[in-house]
């Protein structure tokens, strides 16, 4: 059963266009330039009941505009989404006791009161019973190991502390549905691992349905089996992460050791030279070419290994990523009421 249904999302803004120049700043109070900007054009997405997807893409993809559609913060310009039977932007009371969102270049504690006050607070906004919110605050304490950093001022907290008291927060009231924008932004490895740890633990035992944004592709190995890519505000994959490689990767590593120390000096015609370590030598070869170029070595040289390998995944996001960004006109500006 689809917990998120999207047909024909779309969303866009009229951009003021500034000029610069004291008389174009005084002509601009009578008459003003805009342009259109689709964040999102036209999307179409299920996921289903405890998916835990990644949603990925450059910057200006659409990634977070859709996530605020998602929960409610903007209406669309156009199309149709469901959340659990709800419609976001109608922002019924029912829908919000059952959703979270954590972004984690926002905050949602009170900077200078103890994350326990705000949770507190958080208890009477959802209208969590005693009973539940005292046992569901230990479980997620215990899970996370801060409970001595409750009555700390959170302003006195670290980056990756102050990340596990959002989560917190956001799973007070045991929502269905989590929606997560680069929740471990700036933070260093061993916060990274801990968080991941936590969100894997979590939902494999709630069973609740999440989607991830991350530029960490060590969150989305970690956490994700199934993978949407957005660029230009539309989807261009969904599907297996191993998949992303099959799909977008255009060439492979061959990897050749020669028996001596002797490297040939025309190696570059079958390929791009990656790297030269004597015996051994990284070439960048087409997919289409491998068959060719392997046995034309192998029959030209002696060799003592030989391997074929896909490109680290991480370079072929990052490619595609790289592509993606050069040819789009995309933005993704955050609208005045967001």
């Amino acid at each position: 059963m689809a917990v998120i249904e999207i047909r024909g999302l779309k969303k866009s803004y009229r951009i003021y266009q500034k000029q610069e120049g004291l008389w174009a700043s005084l002509t601009g109070l009578f008459h003003r330039e805009y342009r259109e900007v689709h964040a999102v054009r036209g999307i179409d997405l299920d996921v289903e009941e405890g998916e835990f997807v990644a949603f990925l893409g450059p910057n200006g993809a659409g990634k977070t505009t859709t996530l605020k559609l998602l929960s409610g913060v903007i209406s669309p310009t156009d199309g149709e989404a469901h959340v659990m039977g709800f419609v976001p932007w109608q922002r019924t009371n029912e829908y919000r006791r059952r959703f979270a969102l954590v972004m984690g270049q926002k905050n949602q504690l009170w900077w200078d009161l103890p994350a326990s006050e705000s949770f507190r607070l958080h208890q009477q906004i959802y209208r969590i019973a005693p009973e539940e919110f005292d046992r569901t605050l230990a479980e997620l304490t215990e899970l996370l190991d801060v409970g001595k950093l409750l009555n700390q001022p959170v302003r006195e907290l670290s980056l990756g502390e102050r990340m596990k008291m959002e989560l917190i927060a956001a799973l007070l009231h045991s929502p269905e549905v989590l929606f997560l924008d680069e929740p471990t932004i700036g933070l260093d490895v061993i916060a990274q691992h801990n968080i991941q740890r936590f969100l894997k633990h979590y939902q494999e035992h709630r069973k609740i349905t999440i989607l991830l944004t991350s530029h960490y592709m060590k969150d989305v190995a970690a956490l994700c089996k199934r993978v949407v890519i957005i660029a230009k505000g539309q989807i261009m994959y969904d599907g297996s992460l191993a998949g992303i490689v099959d799909s977008f990767s255009t060439h492979k590593v061959l990897t050749l050791q020669f028996v001596d120390d002797h490297v040939p000096g025309n190696l570059g015609q079958y390929g791009e030279l990656l790297e030269t370590v004597p015996p051994k030598v990284k070439l960048r070869v087409d997919r289409s070419d491998i068959s060719r170029v392997l046995s034309t070595v192998l029959a030209d040289y002696s060799l003592e290994d030989v391997s074929v390998e896909d490109p680290p995944l991480e370079e072929v996001i990052a490619e595609l990523f790289t592509q993606s960004s050069n040819a789009a006109d995309v933005d993704e500006p955050e609208p005045a009421n967001a």
